[in-house]
C-alpha cells in the first residue's frame, strides 16, 4: 500500500479539524460561515467515500505516526466496521448540516455551533480510526467537550439541568475509562490494539477490561447510566439533536464491539452474562420511558436507549453473526434516529408544538410528511420490508439459535413497547385533528429533501439489504480473524 494511500486513515480527522478551524477565522461572517460548514460537510462525506473505497480494494489502512514501530506509534487503522462507520456519520452529519441551512429549528450561526460541530465530527471520525486504547480516550475527551460546547451554545437555564447530569456521567464513565487504561497498561505494557489481543490473560489485565468495559457502557448510556440521555437531548436545537442521536451513543458501543470482538475476545467469557442483562434492562427501561412520556422529543430520546440495549445484546452474543448484526444494526440505527429526530422539528414546524397532547393533523396539512414520517418509524418498529426488520431480525435469529431465550423474549417485549410509542405519535400527531390549528407557510425544501433522504435510504436497505449484509458480515469476520 501507498504512502498516499495509508494516509486516507487520517483524513476523517483532518477534514473535520479543517472545517472546525476554517468556521472559526469565518466568524462574524454568519453566511460565509454556513457556506464554509456545508462546503466541509461536503468534503468530508467525499473522503469517507474513499476510504471505504480503499478499505474495500485493499482490506485495510494503517498509518503509524513519525515512523515509530508497532506498537509505540500512534497508530490510525481503518479496517471494514471503521470505514462503515465512519461513512455513515459523515453522511448524517451532512444531512443535519443541509437542515441547518434549512433555518427550520437551527442553530445559531453567529454562535460557535459550526466549529463544534465539525470538532464533535473529528472525534468521531478519531474514534473509529484510532488503533490504540489511550487515544480511543483522547477521541472521546474531544467528542466530550464538543458536545458540552454545543450543549450550553444557546445560553438557555432550561439547558444546565442536562448538561450538568451529561457531564458528571461522562466524567465518572471517563475516570474509570482513564483507570481502565492505566490498569491494562500495567498488566500488559501495551496500548495498541493489535499487541493488546496478542497479551497473555491476567487476573489484572482482567481487572482492566472489567473498568473498560463499564466505561464503554456509561459512553453508551446503557442501563442504568442513560438519565442524561432525555434530559439533555430535548434541549438542543433539531440538526444538533439529530446528531447528537445518531452518533454519540454508538461510539460506546462501536468501543464495545471492538474490545470484545477484537482486542479481548476470551474476556466475553466472563462478560457475556452481564452485558445480556445490561441490555434487557436497558431495552425494556427506554421502551417503557418513551411509552410514558407526551414531547415528541424525550419519546425519541427515550427509544435511542431502548435501541442501544439491542446493540449490546448484539455484542452479547459473542458470534461473527452476533457481530454482523451489532454492525447491521447501528449503520441502520443512525440513520433510522437522526432522521425521526428532524422529522420531529418538520411537525414542530406543522403543528406549533412538541407536545403530543397540544397537536395533530399533521397528516391532512401535510401528507408527505406524514408518509416520510413513516418510513423511519415503521423501520425503528421492525416492520418489513425495512431495514429496522433485518436489523431485530438479526439479532433475534440468532439470540434463539444461541438458546438466549430470555434475551429473544426481551427483544421482542421491548419491539411491542415500541410499536404502541410510535402509533401514539401517529395518533397524537398526524391523525388526530389539531385542538387549535395554527397556521403555517410552506416547509422548506431544503429540510424535506433532508428527510426524504434518509428515508429512502432506509426503504433500500430494507428492500435490497444484501450488500449492507454482506459489508456487516465481512466487518465482522475481520474483527474476528484480527483477534486470532
Amino acid at each position: 500500500m501507498s504512502d498516499g494511500m495509508a494516509n486516507l486513515a487520517l483524513a476523517p480527522v483532518l477534514v473535520p479539524l479543517t472545517g472546525a478551524v476554517g468556521c472559526v477565522l469565518l466568524a462574524g461572517r454568519p453566511r460565509l460561515t454556513e457556506g464554509f460548514s456545508l462546503l466541509a460537510g461536503a468534503a468530508n462525506l467525499l473522503v469517507a467515500l474513499l476510504v471505504l473505497q480503499a478499505v474495500g480494494e485493499h482490506g485495510r489502512l494503517a498509518l503509524i505516526l513519525g515512523n515509530w514501530a508497532r506498537p509505540f506509534g500512534i497508530e490510525f487503522v481503518v479496517d471494514r466496521l471503521s470505514a462503515g462507520m465512519i461513512l455513515v456519520s459523515a453522511l448524517i452529519a451532512f444531512v443535519c448540516l443541509v437542515f441547518q441551512a434549512a433555518r427550520v429549528d437551527p442553530a445559531d450561526r453567529r454562535s460557535v455551533a459550526l466549529p463544534l460541530v465539525h470538532g464533535l465530527m473529528a472525534g468521531v471520525g478519531g474514534a473509529f480510526a484510532t488503533g490504540d486504547l489511550f487515544n480511543l480516550y483522547v477521541w472521546f475527551e474531544v467528542m466530550l467537550i464538543a458536545a458540552l460546547g454545543l450543549l450550553v451554545h444557546r445560553g438557555r437555564v432550561a439547558a444546565l439541568d442536562g448538561t450538568l447530569r451529561y457531564l458528571v456521567l461522562n466524567m465518572v464513565g471517563t475516570l474509570v475509562l482513564l483507570t481502565g487504561i492505566a490498569v491494562v497498561y500495567g498488566a500488559t505494557g501495551q496500548l495498541n490494539f493489535a499487541a493488546l489481543a496478542q497479551a497473555p490473560t491476567s487476573p489484572l489485565l482482567a481487572a482492566g477490561v472489567a473498568l473498560l468495559t463499564v466505561a464503554f457502557l456509561a459512553k453508551a448510556a446503557a442501563f442504568p447510566v442513560f438519565s442524561w440521555m432525555p434530559a439533555a437531548y430535548h434541549v438542543l436545537p433539531a440538526p444538533i439533536l439529530a446528531l447528537f442521536a445518531g452518533l454519540l451513543s454508538k461510539v460506546g458501543v462501536y468501543a464495545l464491539l471492538r474490545l470484545f470482538g477484537q482486542v479481548f475476545p476470551a474476556a466475553m467469557a466472563d462478560w457475556q452474562a452481564v452485558l445480556g442483562a445490561v441490555a434487557v434492562a436497558t431495552m425494556l427501561a427506554g421502551a417503557l420511558g418513551a411509552a410514558w412520556h407526551w414531547d415528541l422529543r424525550r419519546i425519541l430520546a427515550f427509544h435511542i436507549v431502548s435501541q442501544i440495549g439491542y446493540l449490546i445484546l448484539a455484542v452479547a452474543l459473542a458470534t461473527p453473526a452476533g457481530y454482523a448484526a451489532a454492525i447491521f444494526y447501528t449503520i441502520h440505527h443512525i440513520i433510522v434516529k437522526a432522521n425521526l429526530f428532524l422529522i420531529a422539528a418538520l411537525v414542530c414546524r406543522v403543528a406549533g408544538s412538541y407536545d403530543l397532547r397540544r397537536i395533530g393533523g399533521v397528516a391532512a396539512a401535510r401528507p408527505m410528511l406524514a408518509i416520510i414520517f413513516a418510513v423511519p418509524a415503521l423501520s425503528l418498529v421492525g416492520i418489513p420490508p425495512l431495514s429496522g426488520f433485518w436489523a431485530k431480525f438479526l439479532v433475534l435469529r440468532e439470540s434463539f439459535a444461541g438458546g438466549h431465550w430470555v434475551w429473544g423474549g426481551a427483544a421482542l417485549a421491548t419491539g411491542v413497547l415500541t410499536l404502541y410509542s410510535m402509533s401514539k405519535i401517529w395518533i397524537e400527531a398526524f391523525w388526530k385533528p389539531h385542538p387549535a390549528p395554527v397556521a403555517v407557510g410552506r416547509l422548506p425544501l431544503a429540510a424535506l429533501a433532508s428527510v426524504a433522504l434518509l428515508a429512502a435510504i432506509t426503504a433500500g436497505i430494507g428492500m435490497f439489504p444484501q450488500t449492507l449484509l454482506d459489508f456487516a458480515g465481512q466487518a465482522a469476520a475481520g474483527l474476528v480473524e484480527v483477534a486470532r
